[in-house]
């Protein structure tokens, strides 16, 4: 068997796609991801997460399966044991998984369960972090960042840094590639927190961000027919008082924070270099979901809307040398299920359960090729399933409005806010189809802003017919899997009802042994049959 390559994931959360320059925007500070992706690297300028928040998002990736297929929708349902994951399915094959405790994907409460999809499990908080903002914000209710999620610009501590978790695992995980084992391929998983909110970062990233260079924000003023959602939440988080100027600091810092992820992936990747092993690596640099970030006059994030700030990432890969590789920018439309497809792929490791994910190798070696003429993404829930939001879990009364999240809690509390929703994403189209018939159409060749909804428009209507029968074929293709592994129909002691009356006594032992080991149930009837005479 050819030597397997390791597999290196570096994962930010809530990193949209256009926070990096060779995406095009002018104010990004992302230099080594720009250099990575020119020459090392193939970067998906049309990748698209399966849902808009963390965990639905993950179970996703991680797993080659939409939210729908089994459950995995909300922020509260996470893997079950008899569900395998990429870590599960490497470390079954041979790999050493190691991956910091930044979890979202196993369900906590079952002893044992997160700890089973890893070789080790770095469990953050053993270093002191840095000091916090250098001034309180948020201030009293009512005000403008009362619900911003903004903190601004972070102290320094006496030797000039701010360390926070994320520096943390950074560092254990090069501990671990300096210090590896030396005869298994190593699965680095690195899950960060930055660029999630709170919008808060030190220098030099704070000041690294030219205000002036930043692109035009997506107005909500300037839209018409959003979602239900947008509109809620934008009235309960009360921005309205914030300027351009407001808006754009707020954007600076969380252009800021992706700068600070910028710096800590060149780190991991420089010591993979330092070690020699880089060619022999497989790298995937790939975000949950994305930011509004002050577009739509909103910050953070939503649990069923997929604007394009929140559904489009950013999805880099690398693998390892003698890979046939075309670096650059490519355009094809790509889901992150492909992300789990690509990487079992480079792995060599076949997967043991059915998946919808499409390997990327074919892009890799050429970028102009396509795997997709679609993409897709789901959210929100159905009425009355109290169990898939956020608020309703605090309690009867809800969440307390103190808690910052309380604008988007809120809103899950609504049916209508919170109405279950699918995304189908075509090179021009955006459908977004949701049970009470509040549908949305944007022609992203128009108008990529996705700032005018023209689904009533007559001329679409032949259109819809096509969007609508392509989701249809798709949800019927995926609805559900078939575990590979079979079951018996019969106990052993159904089984030995049906056949033992003609088995002599002498065979008792023998045929009972049989059905503890699996034979299956037309074999060991014949085989009694014979012992009986009516063969």
């Amino acid at each position: 068997m050819a030597k397997r390559p390791h597999i290196i994931i570096f994962n930010p959360d809530e990193m949209r796609w256009d926070t990096m320059g060779h995406m095009g925007n002018p104010a990004a500070c992302t230099p080594f991801l720009d250099g990575f992706a020119r020459t090392e690297a193939v970067s998906f300028s049309n990748a698209y997460c399966q849902n808009p928040v963390c965990v639905p998002s993950r179970c996703s990736f991680f797993t080659g399966l939409y939210p729908h297929v089994r459950g995995h929708r909300t922020m509260s349902y996470l893997l079950h044991p008899g569900e395998e994951t990429l870590f599960s399915e490497l470390k079954n094959a041979g790999y050493y998984v190691w991956m910091n405790d930044r979890n979202d994907l196993c369900a906590g409460q079952i002893p044992g369960w997160c700890e089973s999809h890893a070789s080790e499990i770095y469990y953050g908080g053993q270093k002191p972090l840095g000091p916090g903002p250098e001034r309180e914000l948020r201030g009293e209710p009512g005000s403008k960042n009362y619900y911003s999620h903004f903190e601004g610009k972070l102290r320094l501590d006496a030797g000039g840094k701010n360390y926070n978790g994320d520096d943390e695992a950074v560092d254990a995980a090069i501990a671990r590639i300096h210090d590896r084992p030396a005869d298994q391929p190593l699965c680095v998983f690195l899950g960060l927190m930055f660029p999630h909110v709170p919008y808060r970062v030190e220098e030099p990233y704070f000041s690294a961000i030219d205000r002036k260079k930043l692109p035009a924000r997506i107005r909500l003023e300037e839209c018409s027919g959003k979602s239900k959602a947008i509109e809620m939440i934008h009235g309960y988080v009360g921005m309205d008082g914030y300027t351009e100027a407001d808006w754009d600091e707020l954007r600076a810092v969380y252009l800021g924070m992706c700068a600070k992820v910028d710096a800590q992936f060149a780190r991991l990747v420089q010591a993979l270099k330092d070690e020699g092993i880089y060619d022999d690596c497989a790298i995937f640099f790939l975000s949950d979901h994305g930011d509004f970030a002050g577009d739509y006059g909103l910050p953070e994030k939503a649990q069923n809307t997929f604007e394009d700030c929140l559904t489009r990432v950013p999805l880099l890969i690398k693998p390892p040398k003698g890979t046939p590789l075309d670096p650059g920018v490519s355009e094809s439309l790509v889901e992150l299920v492909d992300f789990y497809a690509t990487a079992m792929d480079l792995a060599g490791v076949q997967p043991g359960h059915t998946h919808f994910g499409r390997s990327l190798r074919p892009v890799l070696a050429d970028r102009a090729a396509a795997v997709r003429d679609c993409v897709y993404s789901e959210g929100g829930r159905m009425p009355g399933e109290t169990h898939c939001d956020e608020y309703h879990r605090n309690g009867k009364n809800g969440a307390p409005p103190s808690i910052v999240y309380w604008p988007k809690m809120r809103t899950q509390a609504d049916d209508a806010g919170h109405e279950k929703g699918i995304m189908l994403r075509t090179d021009r189209w955006k459908y977004i189809c949701r049970p009470s018939g509040q549908d949305e159409l944007y022609d992203m060749a128009a108008d990529p802003g996705e700032r005018v909804n023209v689904i009533a428009q007559p001329a679409h209507a032949p259109l819809l017919a096509d969007l609508r029968s392509r989701m249809l074929r798709w949800l019927q293709a995926t609805a559900d899997i078939v575990p590979w592994q079979g079951d018996s129909r019969f106990t052993p002691e159904m089984m030995w009802g049906r056949v033992g009356g003609l088995v002599p006594p002498e065979k008792e032992a023998e045929v009972r042994q049989m059905i503890a080991d699996g034979v299956p149930f037309p074999t060991l009837m014949g085989y009694c049959r014979a012992l009986h005479g009516e063969g």
